[in-house]
């Protein structure tokens, strides 16, 4: 049986191994519960076998490994998490864009005449940046075969691509809306316009932390 004191020198190593790691803290989490359950497990072990607490806890420990041999390993798992929380994040927020995007124009009486060229080759270069982040988004969601598909090194380089293509859509859209503003005045009232940029404001908030997440996780 366990006692309440069986598993100090276990906590330690694992707190030790958690201060270097950085991500998502669910994830975080379930990698550092599943290593003590199995550190714990090795200390029942050895405890069976006849040694004390304190040299089954010490053994298990040293079989398990020093925080900055383990660390690369987790912290690898908790960047390729980040990515495909942040993917998950991408296809979700791109597919309510193309689905609902139109709709906060549809039936406006206030547009008048076609707005500029510019304008319209903006708002074209609007969609084919979330459509651009959507591809990056579905490569990061690759499933399983990881070391054949892709490996860190191609991890790195699609969440470095996904964020900046992100950012750029941040400020594209953005300067869409304020032109917007611009050419038609009743846009600020027309209630589509309004909630539609309500539910873009969240969702580039929300996209922003899986990008911060992720951003750490690979540091």
């Amino acid at each position: 049986m366990r006692g309440e004191d069986d598993a100090t020198i276990v906590e330690e190593r694992l707190r030790e191994l958690g201060a270097r790691l950085r991500g998502p803290r669910r994830l975080r989490s379930d990698l550092l519960a599943e290593a003590r359950h199995g550190l714990l497990d090795a200390v029942d072990a050895y405890r069976e076998s006849g040694l004390p607490a304190a040299e089954a806890q010490r053994r298990a420990v040293a079989e398990f490994g020093a925080p900055a041999e383990l660390a690369p390993a987790y912290q690898a798992e908790l960047a390729a998490g980040a990515l495909r929380g942040l993917s998950l994040r991408v296809v979700a927020l791109a597919t309510v864009a193309f689905v609902a995007g139109d709709l906060t124009w549809r039936g406006a009486s206030w547009k008048g005449s076609p707005p500029p060229a510019a304008y319209q080759l903006l708002s074209a270069s609007v969609g084919w940046i979330w459509a651009a982040a959507f591809v990056l988004a579905a490569i990061g969601l690759l499933p399983g075969g990881r070391a054949a598909l892709r490996g860190r090194a191609v991890d790195r380089a699609v969440g470095t691509a996904l964020t900046g293509v992100l950012a750029l859509g941040v400020l594209a859209g953005s300067a869409l809306f304020a032109w917007s503003i611009g050419l038609w005045d009743a846009a600020l009232t027309w209630p589509p316009m309004i909630i539609g940029t309500v539910v873009a404001a969240a969702g580039y908030l929300w996209l922003g932390r899986a990008a911060h997440t992720w951003l750490l996780a690979t540091r």
